[in-house]
């Protein structure tokens, strides 16, 4: 017989009211995003207090290079993390700590390859992402600490997800708010205290990834995990590198193509002078808040769809995925409104400039209004997930990334210069919403047709 815990999370899964059941798994999810956003608003926010805006803009412009880390190690949390899950259910606990096992050698492993090739490679790197005159020693100097401690921030993110994978989740939270916290006291004990800019940032912030890091690993050597980590497993198996690498490449991919994305739109704001980066940098940081929340509510209405598709619920599914939208949709709304109304005062809290005050508060304006829509994209990529078919989650992202956003960016930058490009966004996520929604309804309709 099942444990009560067990049964109310059936429940949710199985016959709780659609939006109820949405909001019950999505919120706990936001709040954990929130708590992660917190990583690259608190480095911006002490940055903007030196009044120096060409190292806020430094700050945006090395922005991709932790984006490029991150991808590298959701490869290793997803894949890993999915196999862990698998062999836990099929009752094979010692394929679960092998496999963890080998998610924390692979770890370190990228994370020095990543370090040597980065600062090998350094000053072409920092060039490439768009630092002119004003900006490249800045984002140099931000962008070396970051390689440097990739480990750190790369073991932060990796572990995490694998102590999530076992439903550690209190304990994987646990890692991110210490880490966050950490980063909060130390930025401005590095930055102004020890007078060392943006350099400091990026140290408080490698040693924050850090601090949540041993968190983890922590609770991993005091025996409270399901899991345990030897290095008797050190050694992988072709099966596990196979499944670690067959489920975390699409992911990494995804957030690569974004990664690439994020630095042509870096390079064509140069153009209109570097204050312009550090303007866009913030508004987009403050977007990321409203992000969250519809990553949230996506990954939240992922497991339903999955259970409900195991089932064959199609008509579970088909109501879930409208409630999901609405719920989303109505919250982003909300977000736009106050994003809308205080613009001027959200861009404020970051710098005195009101050259960058202006030029942010145009661009949160416009690109706010991806967020009625860019949920539904989000969520019908989550469901692909869930149901087993990534070759359709990957198809979206690919269609947003470079068949429309990129072209996009570029044509109506070239009509219209810079009012033009950062309307690309929105564009795109009006696009991406009609086909991916319609490719997902089409898919589970297909599927409830087969089943009859």
């Amino acid at each position: 017989m099942k444990n009560g815990s067990e049964d109310k999370r059936i429940y949710i899964l199985r016959e709780e009211k659609p939006a109820k059941a949405v909001v019950k798994l999505g919120v706990p999810l936001i709040a954990g995003m929130f708590i992660m956003v917190l990583y690259n608003l608190v480095d911006t926010y002490f940055i903007g207090l030196t009044g120096d805006d060409y190292q806020l803009a430094a700050v945006n412009l090395a922005y991709p290079v932790m984006m490029i880390s991150v991808a590298i190690s959701n490869m290793i949390g997803t894949g890993a993390s999915s196999l862990i899950a698998r062999s836990l259910g099929a009752g094979n606990k010692e394929k679960a700590d092998h496999t963890v096992t080998v998610g924390f050698a692979l770890t370190v492993l990228d994370s020095v390859i990543v370090a040597a090739v980065g600062l090998l490679f350094l000053s072409a790197i920092v060039k490439g992402l768009g630092a002119q005159s004003n900006t490249f020693e800045f984002t140099r100097q931000y962008v070396q600490v970051i390689l440097l401690g990739s480990l750190f921030t790369m073991g932060n993110y990796t572990f995490g997800q694998l102590l999530r994978s076992e439903g550690s989740v209190k304990q994987s939270v646990a890692g991110m708010i210490v880490g966050t916290a950490a980063n909060i006291i130390l930025d401005p004990i590095f930055i102004f205290g020890l007078g060392m800019g943006i350099r400091g940032a990026a140290i408080a912030t490698v040693l924050g990834n850090g601090a949540g890091m041993l968190v983890s690993l922590w609770f991993y050597g005091s025996g409270k995990t399901l899991l345990t980590p030897s290095l008797k497993y050190i050694k992988p198996t072709a099966e596990i590198l196979r499944e670690i690498f067959w489920v975390g490449v699409p992911a990494t991919l995804e957030t690569l193509l974004t990664s690439a994305a994020y630095i042509v739109n870096n390079n064509l704001a140069v153009g209109y002078g570097e204050l312009t980066v550090a303007a866009m940098g913030i508004a987009q940081k403050i977007l990321s808040l409203g992000n969250y929340v519809y990553q949230g509510f996506a990954a939240g209405t992922q497991p339903i769809m999955g259970y409900n598709y195991g089932a064959k619920n199609y008509r579970r599914m088909i109501e879930v995925l409208k409630a999901g939208l609405m719920v989303c949709s109505g919250t982003e709304l909300c977000i736009m409104a106050v994003y809308g109304a205080f613009a001027p005062q959200l861009i404020g809290i970051f710098t005195q400039s009101p050259e960058v005050i202006a030029t942010g508060s145009r661009v949160l304006r416009t690109i706010m209004w991806i967020l009625p829509f860019v949920g539904a994209v989000s969520m019908s990529r989550m469901s692909f997930q869930a149901m087993g078919k990534p070759q359709y989650a990957f198809a979206i992202t690919l269609v947003r990334q470079l068949v429309l956003y990129v072209p996009l960016l570029l044509l109506l930058n070239r009509l219209f210069g810079f009012g033009g490009m950062i309307w690309a966004q929105p564009c795109t996520e009006v696009i991406m919403m009609a086909v991916s929604v319609g490719l997902l309804y089409k898919v589970i309709r297909q599927s409830e047709a087969y089943q009859q």
